[in-house]
């Protein structure tokens, strides 16, 4: 049984938000050029999206977008293939990439996607932009755009539930299975 414990934020709170981190990738990145966002499937796309989105209505530039699938490299998961994705018509050399996840928690995920990054090329510069930051890390890995710290427990989930109308959109603390 799971038991919700907790909305951390509605649809509006993730829209100000994500505004917000966008803002903050502009600032910290003057020459969008070079920008690519690169999103962990499957907690990145929508946000990956968003951003992307609200980089063109506040600066009218088109940043590419790449949806990077991870399980090949996953350290801590059975792989569901031996083989790695064919990235052969993707490069990220000499790219600033902000890499976008909805929740950092261990930090094995953003690991297994610096792995695939690799795989894509040597990037100039790799960001982490994350709506959830819920701590319990086990590798040295630390957001570069964070929307939300959120404490929780290790038995507690944090679910992010994206949804085509923004507004009914919502990140939740919950605890059981």
């Amino acid at each position: 049984m799971v038991l919700e414990k907790a909305v951390v934020m509605d649809g509006e709170k993730i829209r100000r938000t994500l505004v917000r981190m966008t803002h903050e990738i502009i600032e910290r990145n003057k020459d969008l050029e070079d920008l690519i966002i690169v999103c962990i499937k499957n907690g990145g796309n929508d946000l990956g999206k968003i951003i992307q989105q609200n980089i063109l209505d506040i600066e009218g530039k088109v940043i590419p977008l790449i949806y990077l699938d991870i399980r090949a490299y996953r350290d801590d998961l059975k792989p569901m293939s031996e083989s790695k994705p064919d990235f052969s018509l993707l490069s990220v050399t000499d790219k600033v990439v902000v890499l976008v996840d909805d929740v950092l928690y261990t930090g094995r995920s953003v690991r297994a996607a610096l792995d695939a990054l690799n795989d894509l090329g040597r990037a100039r510069k790799v960001e982490l932009a994350v709506l959830i930051d819920r701590g319990h890390r086990e590798l040295p890995i630390r957001a570069d755009f964070v929307g939300k710290n959120v404490p929780t427990a290790r038995k507690e989930s944090v679910l992010v539930d994206m949804q085509e109308e923004l507004p009914l959109s919502s990140v939740t603390i919950v605890e059981g299975e």
